[in-house]
């Protein structure tokens, strides 16, 4: 079965390539690319650091090196710095990672993250979080809950149909994703306009200034796992992308790898928007740049994936954080280059995407 799926993802690629054009030559470049903006990310921001400083005072947590800087720069790196940047990587690769799967088990190029209900849910949570509680903790836990329970609903209910089980879910989906968003929008008619309500709104724009270690870990963790999961069975995708029949005639249990792609990419989503909030286009746009380097072959645009969704969100929030006197919420930027360049992506009218 691998030996059948390897020989297709090939196939893709038989005509010659140019060096600049390898897959492992890409992955490469997106590597370096990454390490690079993540030591160059250290030294943006109102406290500017060079990034000869940065380093060194990386080498001092492992090396007797004698300090030659202030304290305070210390603290700018690995307190405030180094969660957030750690977290927008993982966040754009949780992402893109999700919106790649879930493209491949839908066969559809125009699903994203959000299409069973995750982010509507989590935005609920968080709404309803902030109007009860307020306690920064509190919402990041009801934003996770919430979305992930919002996610069994949609599968529930297609479980309950029948039919074509991957439409019945992909409208159960919709169909509860617009209805926590209507009761999000309850939570800010509610919500104290001059204390609660601003807090939603803010939190529904998406942001990742006020994040530490501390929520990090936790959120980490599951977006690792997921992520890991996913590219352990990242050929298999391409199984469920060929259609149902072609997949269960391979011996695939679809129904059950279905389950394990729709629950290791919820959760994933779910982690990533519980401490960001919710951030669009990410999952939508990066696994389309992915297939315009490496192909529709899961099995190598996963990773190129999960490396550009982290390089992407890395980028924005730089630029949120450094290009005005007051931060820009990262989802208004993820949406405002996001769409732009997904239109320029349709009128290329690009063939073979799944």
């Amino acid at each position: 079965m691998t030996t059948q799926i390897d020989t297709k993802c090939e196939d893709s690629t038989k005509k010659p390539v140019s060096f600049w054009k390898k897959t492992p030559t890409i992955t490469l470049i997106l590597s370096i690319s990454l390490i690079l903006l993540f030591l160059i990310s250290f030294g943006l921001g109102r406290y500017g650091i060079s990034p000869a400083q940065v380093i060194q005072i990386f080498l001092s947590k492992i090396f007797p090196i004698t300090p030659t800087w202030p304290d305070i720069m210390e603290t700018v790196i690995f307190n405030i710095r180094l969660p957030r940047i750690l977290a927008a990587i993982l966040i754009g690769a949780a992402l893109a990672t999700a919106g790649t799967s879930f493209q491949g088990l839908f066969r559809n190029p125009l699903v994203s993250p959000q299409i069973l209900g995750v982010t509507s849910g989590a935005g609920f949570g968080a709404a309803m979080a902030i109007v009860i509680s307020g306690n920064p903790a509190v919402i990041q836990i009801s934003a996770f809950g919430v979305a992930i329970a919002a996610v069994a609903t949609s599968w529930l209910i297609s479980s309950r149909v029948r039919g074509n089980q991957t439409l019945t879910l992909v409208l159960a989906g919709m169909a509860i994703g617009s209805l926590f968003a209507a009761l999000t929008s309850l939570m800010q008619y509610m919500a104290d306009p001059e204390d609660e309500l601003p807090e939603i709104v803010f939190w529904l724009m998406g942001s990742l200034n006020s994040i530490d270690m501390k929520d990090l870990l936790p959120v980490a963790i599951i977006i690792i796992i997921g992520i890991t999961v996913l590219m352990l069975i990242r050929w298999r995708i391409n199984v469920l992308s060929m259609g149902e029949e072609e997949a269960k005639a391979l011996g695939v249990n679809t129904t059950q790898l279905r389950a394990v792609i729709i629950v290791c990419a919820s959760l994933i989503t779910a982690a990533a928007v519980s401490i960001s909030g919710m951030i669009g286009w990410v999952g939508l746009v990066m696994p389309h740049i992915g297939r315009m380097l490496v192909g529709p072959c899961n099995k190598k645009l996963l990773p190129v994936s999960a490396l550009l969704g982290g390089i992407y969100m890395l980028l924005i929030d730089n630029i949120c954080r450094t290009i005005l006197a007051v931060e820009i919420p990262i989802g208004i930027l993820t949406a405002i280059i996001g769409v732009p360049f997904f239109l320029y992506l349709i009128r290329r009218g690009k063939q073979g995407w799944v």
